[in-house]
């Protein structure tokens, strides 16, 4: 195992989790059940924890990926670039959710505050999180990079990208 293979392997846990997290979230206010808040504040820690070697495993994917014919180096910079603020996102989720677990410890439950604050963050980080996703999913995959990709005959460059890699350095 590689640390591309890692990273591919692990992606998609703070991504799903995320989402789960936030779909469970929303099922624990409208049936009101205690349960089910407190088992997405836990999703969303564990999608935080997961998070962490998630990201650290990009860079050295990225060494590895960045010189395979097809890849677009444009799409690894748009891709790390998203990881950040979703990194952010997923980590301030992770922590909120954590201390509003630590609070119910305390009082035996979870306040509304404590549940519409995780809640709207969960909305606005599940955005971030998806969005990076798709981006790493169009650095090896042509038939997911638009429509533009497909109208030049199946060419591997996103549009204003040329065909070698755009880096930064």
């Amino acid at each position: 195992m590689n640390w591309a293979h890692l990273h591919l392997l692990m992606n998609h846990i703070p991504v799903l989790g995320t989402l789960f997290g936030l779909l469970l979230l929303i099922a624990g206010v409208i049936a009101r059940s205690i349960s089910l808040k407190t088992a997405a504040l836990v999703v969303f820690i564990v999608a935080a924890l997961a998070a962490i070697p998630v990201y650290l495993s990009g860079e050295p994917a990225s060494e590895m990926i960045e010189k395979v014919p097809g890849v677009v180096g444009a799409s690894i910079n748009q891709h790390e670039a998203a990881a950040k603020v979703a990194l952010a996102g997923v980590e301030i989720l992770g922590l909120m959710a954590l201390g509003g677990l630590i609070l119910s410890q305390r009082t035996r439950s979870l306040s509304k505050a404590v549940v519409s604050t995780v809640l709207v963050v969960g909305i606005g980080v599940t955005g971030p999180m998806a969005w990076t996703a798709n981006l790493g999913g169009q650095i090896h995959h042509p038939e997911i990079r638009g429509a533009a990709a497909q109208a030049s005959g199946g060419e591997t460059t996103l549009p204003g990208a040329s065909p070698e890699r755009q880096d930064d350095d």
